[in-house]
């Protein structure tokens, strides 16, 4: 059944759900209806509430007490099967998708009905369609293992998988950060296809940091706040500062001043210098003590090659890149390349400083546990005890974690690959204090980012396009026009 065959009216309604997990309580009795046709923007800080929201409505967690109501029926044992019987489908910040599986054997994963003689070519036909639909020219190839993938590119499969359809409605979908890893045109296309799903009749629920997308592309917005919903009304009653008051956020929004890049660039010395692989001219990447350095282009042009060459240069140096001092990552892919799961909280941001934490020859967990405890109030992770398990933690506040490592350790030049996945404005906005303060004190950040906002933080910024540096914007040229020009420039 298509969307527009579906029936019109209330999709789904939760009544009264609470939900604890031993002494926490994630959610402390939430109201929620969304109707057929609508797209509704679910903000919140980290920690609010908002994941283990969507959690319950995709089945995969329980309600600790409350109603859950789809399609106008009581559903007493509401599972992840129900749910994806019903049409209700959940693309999570964290994604699922198996990595030693392709392309079209992740989509049969959530399509038993494709079965028999065939099913791979079918299963491959029907994921190709829908991502034709959702990203025209996502050069996505069927029969592509998802491990062999960019963070970007599985990401767009995840979604295009959740809005497919078999014998089963698609009547909500529920996209959690979707565009974390899209570029702004990628972001776009997204975003145009949800309007054209819920203009045929589909229901979809926003969750996102970009503040921007929600007001701009949701009907109704529901703002949540320590387990409960504060704020439930049509979007244009908001803009950017009251939805941030809601929210509980009294943090200025303005960027600080960019330091003085002449300043900086005759009076302190070149801490990196880079030429991306494709660069076949002298152009080259070049960062002065404490400046703030942007990546930016689309998604997939050569970027986060150039951190990891930044990283791995540090301390020896290549033919194309040399580095001045200790380097320290902050991961965007963090479940593969940042977070080690079976540690503690305390562990996962201490690693970056264990030479610093020995007392003789052995690691003194007194001052392991301090360092800790101080990043912890620092950058304001939210959990009762550095000791749980990095995993307890929400994905924003694991992204925390990664930040505390990084600016906790020696390092004197921080290489940030789109670090922002998943966490929110009041927290961003502490992250971008923290990093000029650092900058201000000599350290030297490369920040490639997704977000054209997060630029603004920047001191200079090169454009990438396939593979090579094809622009330089200091801070007064940089905008959205000259940032699309420039990331749409021909190269030789």
């Amino acid at each position: 059944m298509t969307v527009s065959q579906a029936v019109r009216g209330e999709v789904v309604r939760l009544a009264a759900v609470t939900k604890s997990f031993g002494a926490v309580r994630a959610l402390a009795g939430v109201d929620l209806a969304i109707d057929a046709g609508e797209c509704l923007g679910l903000v919140g800080h980290n920690g609010a509430g908002k994941s283990t929201l969507i959690q319950i409505l995709a089945g995969t967690v329980p309600p600790s007490s409350g109603e859950i109501v789809v399609g106008g029926a009581l559903r007493d044992a509401y599972s992840v099967v129900l749910a994806h019987r019903l049409g209700i489908r959940c693309v999570f910040q964290e994604l699922s998708l198996c990595p030693n599986l392709t392309v079209a054997e992740n989509t049969r994963v959530m399509h038993p009905a494709i079965r028999g003689i065939g099913w791979r070519r079918r299963a491959g036909r029907l994921i190709a369609d829908q991502l034709d639909a959702v990203f025209p020219g996502h050069g996505i190839a069927a029969d592509a293992t998802v491990s062999e993938l960019s963070i970007s590119r599985r990401q767009m499969l995840e979604i295009a998988r959740a809005f497919s359809v078999t014998d089963t409605p698609s009547r909500l979908v529920i996209l959690d950060e979707p565009t974390s890893s899209l570029d702004a045109d990628t972001a776009g296309q997204l975003l145009s296809f949800v309007r054209r799903f819920v203009a045929d009749g589909g229901a979809v629920i926003l969750i996102s940091h970009i503040l921007g997308e929600v007001l701009d592309n949701c009907d109704r917005i529901v703002v949540m706040r320590d387990g409960l919903v504060v704020a439930s009304e049509p979007a244009r009653a908001f803009d950017r500062s009251r939805l941030v008051e809601t929210m509980g956020s009294t943090h200025s929004s303005e960027p600080e001043p960019a330091a003085n890049v002449a300043r900086l660039q005759s009076q302190t010395p070149v801490m990196v210098r880079a030429r991306p692989r494709r660069q076949t001219d002298a152009v080259e990447l070049m960062a002065h003590q404490g400046e703030i350095i942007g990546l930016a282009g689309f998604s997939g042009h050569g970027q986060t090659e150039l951190l990891i060459e930044v990283f791995d240069a540090a301390g020896r140096g290549t033919p194309r890149t040399t580095v001045k001092a200790p380097v320290a990552l902050v991961a965007g892919d963090r479940q593969a390349d940042g977070v080690f799961p079976l540690w503690s909280i305390a562990e996962n941001i201490t690693v970056r400083s264990l030479a610093a934490l020995r007392r003789g020859p052995l690691i003194s967990p007194a001052r392991e546990r301090a360092m800790a405890e101080d990043w912890k109030r620092r950058i304001g992770i939210r959990s009762a005890d550095v000791g749980n398990p990095i995993l307890s933690l929400s994905g924003g506040n694991q992204q925390k974690a990664l930040f505390a490592r990084a600016l906790g350790s020696d390092a004197r030049i921080v290489v940030m690959d789109d670090p922002m996945r998943g966490v929110d404005i009041g927290t961003k906005l502490d992250v971008y204090d923290l990093i000029r303060a650092e900058a201000a004190g000599g350290r030297t950040f490369l920040w490639y980012t997704t977000e054209t906002e997060e630029l603004q933080n920047c001191d200079r910024v090169y454009v990438f396009r396939h593979g090579r540096i094809v622009a330089e914007l200091s801070r007064a040229e940089l905008n959205e026009q000259q940032l699309i020009r420039a990331s749409f420039r021909d190269v030789a």
